[in-house]
C-alpha cells in the first residue's frame, strides 16, 4: 500500500475535523450579534416614552405643598403667641385703670386723691413746724435775760409766737388783778390762762394730723373693697364665658390688685408722715411748755417786786 494516499486521507480527515470545530464558533459569532440587537434596541425605549419625564418632574411639587402647609401651620401656631404677648404688653397700670369697672375706678381715684392730700399736708406741716419751732427758740433766747414782763414783751416786739401770747395773758391778768393782795390767786388764774393757750397751740399745730391718721387707717380697707369687687366681676366673667383660661381671668384680677396697690400707696406714706409729725409736734409742745414756765416766772417776779415795794412803803 502506497503511504502517500494514506497520508493524504489523514490530512483530509484532519482538515474536515478542524472545519467542523470552526463552524460552531462562527455560528456563535453570528448568533451573538443577533442577540445583541434586541439589547441595543432597548435604550430606545426611554425615547419612545415621552410622558415619563413629566411624571418625574410632577412629583417634586408634593413636597413643596407639604412645606407650604407646614409654614402655614407654624404661622397659625405663632399667632396666639403674638396675641398673648400683645395682651401682656397692654397690662400696664394706665390700661388696667381704663379697662377697670366704674366702681373700681372710683376707688382708685379716691385713693389717689387721698395720697395727694397726704403729701400736701406733709409739705405744709413741714414748713409750718420748721417756722414755729425756729421762732419759739429765738423768742426764748431773747427773753432769757429779761427781768419783767414789760421788758420781755419789749424784747419780743409784735411777733405772733406762742410766747408773746403767754406774756400778753400774764400782763392782762396782772392788770385785772391790780389791788388784790393774794398772789396765789393771781398765779392760779394766770396758770389757767396759760393752759388754755397751750391747748389752743396744740390743737393748731396738730391740724391735719387727724386726716393723716384717717387715711393711714382706712386706705388699705378701701383698696381691699375695690379688690373684692374686681375679683367678683372676674368670676362673673368666667361664668359668662364658660372658660377657665387664665387669659380671661388675669386682666380682671390685675385690675382688682391695682386697687389694693393704690390703697397701700396712700396708707403707707400717711402712717409714716403721721408718726413723724407726732414726734415733731411733741417736741414743739415741749418748747411751748418752756415758754409757759418762762412767762409764769416773769409774772411771779413782777408780783414779788410789786408787793415788796408796797411793803417797803408801808414800813416807811
Amino acid at each position: 500500500m502506497n503511504p502517500s494516499p494514506f497520508r493524504a486521507t489523514c490530512r483530509v480527515m484532519l482538515a474536515l475535523s478542524m472545519l467542523s470545530m470552526a463552524a460552531p464558533s462562527s455560528a456563535q459569532q453570528v448568533i451573538a450579534p443577533a442577540q445583541q440587537s434586541p439589547a441595543s434596541s432597548q435604550p430606545a425605549a426611554p425615547l419612545a416614552q415621552p410622558p415619563a419625564p413629566p411624571v418625574v418632574a410632577a412629583t417634586p411639587p408634593a413636597p413643596a405643598t407639604s412645606d407650604a402647609a407646614a409654614i402655614a401651620a407654624a404661622d397659625t401656631a405663632s399667632r396666639p403667641l403674638k396675641t398673648v404677648t400683645g395682651g401682656l404688653r397692654e397690662l400696664s397700670p394706665w390700661s388696667m385703670f381704663l379697662s377697670a369697672d366704674i366702681l373700681v375706678k372710683a376707688v382708685m381715684i379716691g385713693l389717689a386723691f387721698a395720697s395727694l392730700v397726704t403729701w400736701t399736708i406733709f409739705i405744709a406741716k413741714m414748713i409750718e413746724l420748721s417756722l414755729v419751732r425756729r421762732g419759739l427758740r429765738a423768742a426764748l433766747d431773747k427773753i432769757a435775760d429779761a427781768r419783767s414782763l414789760a421788758e420781755a414783751q419789749f424784747a419780743l416786739g409784735a411777733k405772733g409766737t406762742a410766747l408773746s401770747k403767754l406774756l400778753a395773758a400774764a400782763m392782762r391778768e396782772a392788770r385785772l388783778s391790780a389791788g388784790i393782795s393774794s398772789d396765789a390767786g393771781i398765779k392760779e388764774r394766770a396758770a389757767s390762762s396759760f393752759a388754755e393757750i397751750v391747748r389752743a397751740e396744740a390743737r393748731r399745730i396738730r391740724l391735719g394730723m387727724g386726716l393723716l391718721a384717717t387715711i393711714g387707717a382706712t386706705s388699705p380697707f378701701v383698696g381691699l373693697f375695690g379688690t373684692v369687687w374686681g375679683i367678683m366681676n372676674s368670676f362673673i366673667g368666667i361664668s359668662k364665658s364658660q372658660t377657665t383660661n387664665l387669659a380671661v381671668v388675669a386682666p380682671g384680677i390685675a385690675e382688682a390688685l391695682l386697687a389694693t396697690a393704690f390703697g397701700l400707696a396712700a396708707a403707707i406714706p400717711a402712717v409714716i408722715i403721721y408718726n413723724h409729725f407726732s414726734r415733731v409736734t411733741k417736741g414743739y409742745l415741749e418748747l411751748v411748755g418752756r415758754a409757759s414756765g418762762a412767762a409764769a416766772r416773769l409774772l411771779s417776779r413782777d408780783l414779788d417786786r410789786t408787793h415788796g415795794s408796797a411793803h417797803s412803803r408801808a414800813a416807811e
